[in-house]
């Protein structure tokens, strides 16, 4: 099943179940993905859905950071429930050990030996670990390892 099927299926049961919350990320999920299907004029694949998946996640994570700056915390919350409904789309996480050890290699592989070499590392890293690790995280990573 792909994860357009996923989604589809998942937002049929939240109607069934009346989850409000479930069904409002869903469809909001559902109208990027159509969005870039209309602008690229083409089905996309579980790749691309995951890529937009991910900036819905990034998104919210943001949009939290303002509210709770801003003393909001109930909109804090509804952003938060947003992002736990999104996470149910993205594979598993890896865990902090694996990504430095991803890492690792891919500056072995790349022959990286300072920051000027980063955008190489990145490269490499953001296809093989799309959607399994905050790419936030990994681009920390990566600068601790080459500074």
């Amino acid at each position: 099943m792909s994860l357009k099927d996923k989604i589809l299926a998942d937002m049929k049961t939240a109607m069934r179940e009346k989850d409000a919350s479930r069904l409002e990320s869903i469809r909001m999920l559902r109208a990027a993905v159509q969005r870039v299907e209309v602008d690229e004029q083409a089905e996309i694949g579980d790749d691309q859905v995951l890529g937009i998946v991910e900036k819905q996640i990034k998104q919210s994570k943001d949009a939290i950071s303002q509210f709770l700056s801003g003393d909001r915390q109930d909109l804090a919350d509804k952003e938060q429930v947003h992002v736990d409904n999104l996470m149910a789309y993205l594979p598993e996480q890896l865990s902090d050990d694996d990504i430095a050890a991803a890492v690792t290699s891919a500056i072995s592989e790349v022959g990286a030996e300072s920051m000027k070499d980063m955008g190489k590392v990145i490269g490499l890293l953001k296809g093989r670990l799309q959607g399994q690790a905050d790419m936030g995280k990994v681009s920390g990573i990566v600068k601790s390892k080459l500074s």
